[in-house]
């Protein structure tokens, strides 16, 4: 099968440090491929490099056979993009965030119109679409800004920490909705967490990067068995195994997994 998305020595550095090192990851059509590493270790980078935020300085990466180095701007056809920051407007409401949105993608405003009432009824926001953003809980803006980027039904979604800040409820909310859109749309989705139990569930690859380098891949279930323990194994043993983490660093990135499982960033 082909890949849908593929990087070949997907590089970023910017003057004498290497963000990003020959970056080697294929995604297969309608799976979730998951990137995780500690802070710093090129998850940023990787993403802003796949939605051509940013131009690789040396490799490249296809996405639906097309080259993010030679036709940027085709390549943002084919994708939708969440990122961490809030990227929807509070002064509006849902139904106008996705009009909005609509237009930056040139859609008919007829079809707009349609495809925006679909999305807010797949996301199950159908009674708030015409009530302020600013009355949004955090979970119902994340499923809003989903709803935002998969408007011109993108082949690959990106997804930067999508449960952040969220309350148990709405991260299990939005993983319902991703496991939703893969199934209805067949959507190949390629998040990054810092919750390595999200990881776990989601995703049919994961990949672990340190310091801007490749230091695993494989199935969750794979990396699990490949630390050839008999005790059981959970996907943060395989976190520190890979990354290299100490275990004080280890104790730190607990502490913000819980932090950012139960938090309220988004209001």
């Amino acid at each position: 099968m082909d890949a849908i998305a593929e990087t070949y020595n997907l590089s970023k550095h910017f003057g004498n440090f290497k963000a990003l090192d020959s970056l080697n990851i294929r995604l297969e059509p309608g799976e979730v491929f998951s990137l995780l590493g500690p802070n710093g270790a090129g998850k940023s980078t990787a993403i802003k490099l796949l939605t051509t935020l940013l131009q690789p300085s040396s490799g490249d990466a296809m996405i639906a056979g097309i080259s993010i180095v030679k036709h940027p701007f085709r390549v943002r056809r084919l994708i939708g993009y969440v990122p961490q920051m809030l990227s929807a407007d509070s002064t509006l409401t849902g139904y106008e965030n996705l009009l909005l949105f609509a237009r930056l993608y040139d859609l008919p405003a007829r079809e707009a119109k349609q495809r925006a009432q679909e999305s807010l009824k797949f996301m199950n926001m159908e009674e708030a679409a015409h009530k302020s953003v600013k009355t949004y809980s955090g979970g119902m803006i994340r499923r809003l800004e989903i709803a935002q980027s998969m408007l011109h039904r993108p082949r690959v979604l990106f997804l930067d920490e999508p449960t952040t800040g969220l309350d148990p409820i709405g991260v299990t909310t939005v993983w319902q909705h991703i496991s939703e859109l893969r199934k209805e749309f067949g959507t190949t989705i390629l998040l990054t967490t810092h919750i390595m139990e999200e990881a776990d569930r989601l995703s049919d690859h994961v990949a672990f990067l340190s310091r801007g380098k490749l230091a695993a891949m494989g199935t969750p279930a794979a990396l699990k068995a490949s630390l050839h323990r008999s005790d059981p194994v959970s996907m943060e043993d395989v976190f520190i195994h890979y990354t290299r983490e100490s275990a004080e660093s280890a104790r730190s990135f607990r502490e913000i997994a819980t932090e950012r499982r139960t938090g309220s960033r988004l209001g």
